[in-house]
């Protein structure tokens, strides 16, 4: 249980732990969506990894990443309430309506690798400000 709340301690792998307990995610997405370097991303998913919260799969030249079922079956009670939490907060909620835009685009990881610019600006655009 220590080691969820060492992952689980830094923002932004919260903010990661959240957007992988929505979506199955790339590592070039969560870097567009938290506007993060990809070296800062992975050290981020190697810790959630490494604490068993998160698992990897490899897709070609991408390496995707979802929320560990087992945590969540083991751990119902924690999950529900970060969940709960999450759903109050400003931060998490626009972060949510990002990740949603995303997912509803027409954008990919492809499109990301051509262009990170276009898509970071993409999410940025006409997004409502919750705080």
């Amino acid at each position: 249980m220590l080691d969820y709340f060492k992952a689980l301690g830094d923002e932004n792998r919260l903010k990661i732990f959240f957007l992988l307990s929505m979506y199955e995610l790339c590592v070039c997405e969560i870097e567009v969506l938290l506007d993060l370097t990809q070296s800062n991303v992975s050290r981020h998913l190697s810790r959630l990894k490494q604490a068993k919260l998160i698992v990897g799969l490899k897709d070609a030249q991408w390496m995707h990443y979802k929320l560990d079922e087992q945590f969540k079956l083991n751990n119902q009670h924690l999950y529900d309430y970060l969940m709960y939490e999450f759903a109050r907060l400003d931060e998490f909620k626009l972060l949510k309506q990002k990740c949603m835009k995303y997912k509803n685009s027409a954008y990919s990881c492809q499109t990301i690798t051509n262009d990170k610019a276009l898509v970071i600006n993409f999410l940025e655009e006409d997004l409502k400000p919750l705080f």
